[in-house]
């Protein structure tokens, strides 16, 4: 039995709230989702159990334009994220081949795993770019950002 099968009720509704978030919520917003359901869990107990469900390879953390964000879909995907509003969306795709041989070495590196984020803006804030809405100050992001 692995660590993960002994589930406390806590990191059980943690996870299925995390399933059924499609905006990749930060801990913080995760925390206000499981409140609902357990209004006496704290938000360290929310890190806590992202943190080991992470660990666990349960649950995904995103660093994304400086902020860790989290994703209950484990499966290999990619994503993108909007500069406009930070929303963050999965993207299924065919997966880059870096299995064995010459094609597993980059610049020397021995490759592992990859991920990749694309940026633009989403449906929404692009209508609003088109009408003129908003202050229009989007802009790509810088590296690291």
């Amino acid at each position: 039995m692995n660590g993960f099968q002994r589930n406390t009720r806590q990191r059980q509704v943690i996870l299925e709230e995390l399933q059924r978030a499609a905006s990749h919520p930060t801990a913080v917003s995760l925390f206000e989702l499981v409140r609902r359901r357990l209004p006496k869990t704290s938000l360290g107990t929310v890190y806590r159990n992202l943190e080991l469900m992470v660990r666990m390879g349960a649950v995904q953390k995103l660093e994304l334009h400086g902020e860790a964000r989290f994703d209950g879909n484990v499966e290999r995907h990619d994503h993108l994220r909007c500069v406009g509003c930070g929303r963050v969306d999965d993207l299924f795709g065919p997966p880059l081949d870096l299995s064995g041989g010459e094609a597993n070495d980059l610049c020397g590196y021995n490759i592992l795993g990859h991920r990749l984020e694309f940026f633009g803006l989403c449906p929404t804030c692009r209508r609003r770019r088109d009408s003129g809405e908003g202050n229009g100050a989007i802009a790509a992001p810088t590296e690291g950002s």
